[in-house]
Formats: structure tokens, sequence, C-alpha cells
């Protein structure tokens, strides 16, 4: 399903969950309403502008717009929000997560053969990982998932212990985002 798709289902769904009109919701989004039926059809390629006023108007983040029904979990977006001129300008949403209270920001680099083990955190807590260099491995309770570099992960480190190793031969570097 492509960007467009869970952008029209989201915004009607969320319209209709607030049982608004597409006319209230235009007006209250300051767009046209004939927009707002191009953007629920899937018919517009929809600015990033309007959509941070249709979410605004909805009461949302603005990643909700964008993001596959997961059923409440941590979702991996890997929505092309902008492109450029040149195809090779982009922006892309990569994932989102509700914060409670903190976001921390770490950069991590592990040499070969090396591995960092945590306790589960606490209530509530994920992580955002992005494998910038080499390869992650992710031991967690679903056991050992493998991230090369340029993916990204997203998951619930509340709900055990996890590791991350690096079983290769050079260094792994990535960011990791602490959500809470």
């Amino acid at each position: 399903m492509s960007v467009l798709e869970h952008v029209a289902g989201n915004l009607r769904r969320l319209r209709l969950r607030d049982d608004l009109s597409q006319q209230a919701l235009a007006e209250a989004a300051q767009v046209s309403r004939r927009m707002l039926v191009a953007i629920e059809s899937g018919d517009a390629n929809v600015s990033l502008n309007t959509l941070d006023r249709l979410a605004d108007a909805l009461g949302v983040p603005f990643a909700e717009l964008l993001r596959a029904d997961t059923g409440g979990e941590p979702a991996q977006v890997d929505a092309l929000a902008w492109r450029g001129r040149d195809p090779a300008s982009r922006g892309v949403l990569l994932s989102s997560v509700a914060a409670a209270r903190q976001v921390e920001l770490w950069d991590w680099t592990l040499m070969p053969g090396e591995r960092y083990a945590s306790q589960a955190d606490p209530p509530g807590w994920r992580e955002q990982l992005l494998v910038l260099a080499g390869t992650l491995t992710l031991e967690s309770i679903d056991g050992a998932r493998q991230v090369l570099a340029g993916q990204h992960l997203v998951f619930a480190s509340d709900r055990g212990a996890y590791a991350y190793r690096n079983n290769g031969d050079t260094p792994l570097r990535l960011l990791r985002n602490v959500v809470y």
C-alpha cells in the first residue's frame, strides 16, 4: 500500500472518528474542500504543510496520517513524505512512536565482537535504531534480527531483556533514539 493510500485511509478514519464532515475538517485545517476530497481519494500529492494542518485540526501527530495500521504496536513508517526536483532529494519519515515524557538520541559504536546487553526497560519505552555502518544483530525475546547499514528498526524495549551485538569484522555505528 502506498503512502497516499495510508494518508487517505487515516484521514477518512480520523475525520469520521471525530464526526466531522469534509467541509468542517477543511475549514478547521484551512484547506479547500476539493483538496480534502482529493487527499481522501488518494489522488492528491499533498504538501507537508497541508498534512501538518490536517493533523493539527484532528488533534493527532503528523506521523499518524502516514503510518500503516499496526494495531497499536510501534511502527516503522518508511513513508516518502517529500521529494525534490532531483529524485535523490527526499524526506522519508522512518518511524514514529508516542513519547510520554522524554526522548534521548544516542550515537553508538560497537567494535567487532562487542555486545551491549540491557534488561527490559520500564513500561512504555521504545527504541528507534538507524544503522549507519556495519551490521547490527539485535537480540530480543523475539529472537535475533540483523539490521544492515542504511536500515532502521523500531522495537518495544519494555518487553524483555535485549542486546546489541556486532558479529562483523568492521565497526558498527548506529543512532539510537530512546522514547518514553
